[in-house]
Formats: C-alpha cells, structure tokens, sequence
C-alpha cells in the first residue's frame, strides 16, 4: 500500500521489451535506505517490484496487463517519473490509502493557473463517475489529490506550487495522459451494498447493507 504522498522523481534510464511486457532501469533522485531486494514502489501510480537495487538505481518489470491499462508503455528514456516506497505501519498517512493498481488513464483538458495555484481540468472515462466525488480523494500519477468539482467524465483539481516542484506534475500540458486511481474505499463499498448474503455473490439491492442500514448506524 501507499500513500499518494511522493518522495520524489526519479528518470527512466533505459526500458527495453521483456516476454511481452518491459523492463525499466530507474533511477532515483533519492536516496533509497534499506533497499530491500523484491520491494514495491510505486512508479507513477503504478505498483512495480524493485530488483537489483544498485544505491539510487534499480529495475523494475512492467507486465503486459499493466501496459495495457497505464501510460509506463508511452514514458521515454531520459522523462521523469513520481516515485514512492511502500507504506510502513509506523509511517504517517498525509494523503489517503493507495494500492498501485490503477483504474484508466485521463487526459489534461485543460491548465491554467490562478494566483499561486495550478488548475488541471481532467477527461476521463465516464464509467468512473461513481468512484469520483466532489472534495473526495484521487490518485493521479501517484500523487493523492483532492477533486475540486467533477461531472460527467470530467473533474478538476488545485495543486500547490511545492507539489508540482516535486513532482512530475508540473511537466504536464493540454493533451498529457495521466494513471488514474479512485479511492479503493469507495470501490469496496459498491462491492459490500452489492453481496447477497445468502447467494454470497453480487446482487444489486439485496445486501443487508444497505443505505438504510448505513443511516441507521451513524455513517450518514
């Protein structure tokens, strides 16, 4: 798991192609203390399994399933990416739950800034409206955000000067792909309103949780 807080960038050396998917050598601006050979971290967004680990430099192999669903496929040797270690059990939470998996791509719409903040104006695939909400919390490219205002297939965000310094944020422009993952939580509260019970299996309206249930117990 994760945070969405990013420690820092780090820049694609080389990639090269690897039984269908590709194998990343990264670097990182960072120090990397205790590397533990086999670790997950988390390259824009996206979860990916740490392997010789060489001081700042390591490699990372990105699966067919995970090309197909990010844009790791579209990165060039020499751009920089969001990187951040796994989450310790001791470490604060600054930004929400994270799990590396992510859900579609966006696209920038539109950047314009306003006073000392930067506005991004995302597209995204209408079929995540559910999981989007206004004030709630996002991934995007690894870096946990709070979604101003969203509408159909299309939500904003204000990101502050330090975020975009630190991150690979800032180099976005109208047009720049983005990995996008929705809060896990709400995912897991679909899932929960949705179980039979009785069938154990997905069942829409016949769960014992449900809306009524939630009220009743404090939740809304």
């Amino acid at each position: 798991m994760f945070t969405g807080i990013v420690a820092g960038m780090g820049t694609l050396l080389r990639k090269r192609g690897a039984g269908g998917g590709l194998t990343f050598e990264i670097e990182s601006a960072f120090d990397l203390p205790d590397p533990q050979e086999g670790e997950s971290i988390a390259i824009n967004g996206v979860c990916l399994t740490a392997y010789n680990i060489n001081g700042r430099r390591f490699s990372a192999d990105v699966s067919p399933e995970s090309l197909s669903r990010t844009t790791l496929g579209e990165m060039a040797v020499g751009g920089h990416v969001n990187m951040e270690r796994a989450l310790r059990l001791s470490d604060r939470l600054g930004g929400h739950l994270v799990s590396g998996h992510v859900d579609c791509v966006a696209v920038v719409r539109e950047r314009k800034t306003q006073g000392d903040y930067t506005l991004f104006d995302f597209t995204y695939p209408a079929e995540f409206d559910r999981y989007v909400i206004e004030k709630g919390s996002i991934t995007i490219s690894g870096v946990s955000l709070t979604v101003n205002s969203c509408s159909s297939g299309q939500f904003s965000v204000s990101i502050i000067p330090h975020t975009l310094q630190v991150t690979a944020l800032g180099e976005l422009k109208s047009g720049s792909r983005v990995n996008i993952e929705v809060d896990i939580i709400g995912k897991y509260v679909e899932k929960l309103l949705s179980i039979d019970p009785a069938k154990g299996a997905a069942s829409a309206g016949t769960s014992t949780i449900n809306p009524a249930f939630l009220a009743e117990n404090g939740f809304f």
